[in-house]
């Protein structure tokens, strides 16, 4: 894990050095170990470098290549460098460090845009071809390592760079929030959209890369997950995924710093530790809250089957509670999934013993493991009768006062198109509308939002469009920002063997009814399991990363502390206040559960506190860690 920052072609008169390092100071977390400089007349580029490989001088960035006419910062790893490093060397090319780093240069220079689909890894970078004067950034097939962009037409700038954090130092960009990332928020709980939280700001998506040329942008896609069913037996495909997840596993232990493993009492995680065997194991609970809220009981017993020590850590709610401005300082774009909160949490705890962490992300979306995808019982029943006879009562459900009942229903009348949003749906579309201002309404509706990588699996059964639209608004969005974010706050990496192309070009291969059956969710990852772990492990079902936010809103304290923000003048400028006063009082009187709802709306408000009223968030540490030779 590192971070980069760079700029392009400025009209106006900027102190480069200056702005530079103050764009590479906000970003020192992804990189205390060292940092460096590039800067000629049409670019300029700041790293900042976590030491994982080749932990010597000839590592750091920015990479040249032999008559330095290019020159790379990237952020991530790559898992086969060694086998692309010999075919390169084979070529003619002279290396001067055993880094991945500079198989990505020299694969450059011999491949050209195509030596993406020779790499295996994470990664976002930018290589500056001063020879062809073009730059050609891109982003990891899964989009596990961020990489965002924006172009100033009135004074000619492009800004890239791994935290939009940083882009609020270079004195041509204009900080403003986009208006309508809040209604696909609130309902989505993430920033669905290519444009970010912050006006002009977009996201690079993942498997795509771009050229930028004299303030010319041309983006393509390069990567898609591709599902095609091939009829083979559940002992091959079982056989396929413990060879293929050795592999990854192999792959991604590589490192010249120690490697640890999160670890919750879910078969993911518990599967890709057994394989890694790790000498530490780190996990996470709540205080006053047994069970589904702490798991880490679980991830203690199988540590000790394993013969590994495991960590834990135990927090309470005013740990969240004081911790969140920051963590959504580091998220860069409001997020309200609990779950971020205890990551944050867990990587810090991980960060006072290793430097490089396997988890289990990905599993769920490319093996099929989400709940979303097995129908419950009652509905297997129901979708027996035509959908013909279903559709109308859906239609009329959907004019009755909602209730469970109705809510069936009307889902049992629909195509997935039309319920499926992904794993999370927060507000109800029409009650986004109905909290918000007028001025927050206008952005496009949930629907055209998912209809783009809907298009793409049209003829794909309703598992597989699920599973995609997953993979293409969740997971990039969702969980791996969390993901990246949360780990580089700590200045940690954070690695996921799961999401590997290999192994989602084999997992893209199973039949529907080995991904999910009757029985199970992941049917056919959960029989693989069973080899390297214990029954219970292997079968457990789903819980996820709960927090218990509906129980803490019900304490008078954080009732309050969630009031007093909702009341505020800040609220008044985006939300209805009497809207979300009802939200919460109903809640904070057991009426109905209305946690996510309250959440989702409290973490946008802190975000917006953070960002544009109050000053930014930076540690001493980070302050001091930030300084950087230039050459």
């Amino acid at each position: 894990m590192c971070g980069f920052v760079g700029f392009a072609d400025t009209s106006l008169s900027v102190d480069k050095t200056k702005t530079i390092q103050d764009m590479m100071d906000s970003i020192v977390h992804r990189g205390p170990d060292s940092g460096g400089v590039f800067s000629d007349k049409k670019v300029t580029f700041g790293f900042r470098r976590l030491m994982i490989i080749d932990l010597v001088e000839e590592g750091n960035q920015p990479m040249y290549n032999e008559d330095e006419s290019c020159v790379l910062i990237f952020n991530g790893e790559i898992y086969n460098y060694q086998e692309l490093r010999e075919d390169l060397i084979n070529k003619g090319h002279e290396f001067i460090s055993k880094t991945d780093s500079e198989v990505i240069l020299h694969g450059y220079e011999e491949y050209g845009v195509d030596i993406l689909q020779k790499l295996r890894g994470m990664f976002a970078f930018s290589i500056w071809d001063s020879k062809n004067e073009t730059m050609f950034l891109a982003r990891d097939f899964f989009g596990i390592k961020p990489l965002y962009y924006t172009q100033n037409t009135t004074d000619d700038s492009f800004l890239f760079g791994s935290e939009i954090k940083s882009f609020l130092k270079h004195p041509s960009f204009k900080k403003e929030m986009n208006k309508d990332a809040l209604k696909p928020y609130l309902t989505f709980q993430y920033s669905v959209m290519d444009e970010t939280f912050f006006k002009g700001v977009y996201k690079l998506k993942p498997g795509h890369y771009m050229l930028y040329k004299k303030g010319n942008i041309e983006i393509k896609p390069y990567w898609d997950a591709d599902f095609s069913e091939k009829d083979n037996s559940m002992d091959y495909y079982v056989q396929q995924i413990k060879d293929t997840l050795k592999e990854s596993v192999k792959y991604h232990k590589i490192s010249d710093v120690k490697v640890g493993s999160f670890l919750s009492g879910g078969v993911d995680s518990s599967y890709i530790t057994s394989l890694l065997n790790p000498n530490k194991t780190f996990s996470v609970g709540f205080q006053d809250h047994e069970g589904i809220f702490n798991e880490t009981n679980l991830a203690k017993d199988l540590s000790d089957i394993l013969h590994i020590e495991n960590h834990k850590t135990i927090i309470d709610a005013d740990e969240c509670f004081n911790m969140l401005p920051k963590i959504q300082y580091h998220m860069d774009e409001p997020q309200s999934n609990p779950s971020s909160v205890p990551l944050y949490f867990l990587a810090e705890l991980a960060s006072k013993h290793v430097t490089v962490v396997l988890s289990g992300e990905g599993a769920d979306e490319i093996f099929g493991g989400y709940a979303w995808y097995q129908p419950t019982p009652a509905m297997s029943k129901y979708e027996k009768l035509p959908f013909t006879v279903r559709r109308p009562i859906s239609k009329l459900s959907q004019k009755l006062p909602r209730n469970r009942i109705t809510a069936f229903l009307e889902k049992g009348g629909q195509k997935v198109e039309e319920k499926f949003i992904g794993q999370a749906k927060v507000f109800e579309e029409e009650d986004a509308l109905r909290v918000l201002k007028e001025d927050y309404k206008k952005s496009p509706s949930i629907q055209k939002i998912t209809k783009e990588a809907y298009d793409k699996v049209s003829d794909k059964d309703d598992l597989t469009k699920m599973q995609y639209v997953d993979l293409k608004l969740w997971l990039p969005g969702d969980i791996l920002l969390k993901a990246d974010k949360m780990s580089s706050a700590h200045s940690i990496e954070l690695r996921v063997p799961f999401l590997d192309k290999v192994v989602m070009s084999l997992a893209s291969q199973l039949p529907a009814n080995q991904r999910v059956s009757k029985e199970n969710t992941k049917h056919a990852l959960r029989i693989a399991a069973k080899e390297s772990l214990p029954e219970e492990w292997a079968n457990r079902p789903k819980v996820g990363f709960p927090v218990p936010i509906r129980y803490w809103l019900r304490e008078e304290k954080y009732y309050n502390i969630v009031k007093e923000m909702f009341q505020s003048d800040m609220a008044e400028e985006f939300f209805n206040t009497n809207e979300l006063m009802n939200f919460l009082d109903d809640h904070y009187a057991e009426k109905q559960n209305y946690a996510r709802y309250i959440w989702t709306v409290y973490v946008f408000l802190v975000w917006y506190k953070t960002f544009f009223i109050d000053e930014q968030i930076t540690s001493k540490s980070e302050e001091e860690q930030s300084k950087v030779e230039f050459p």
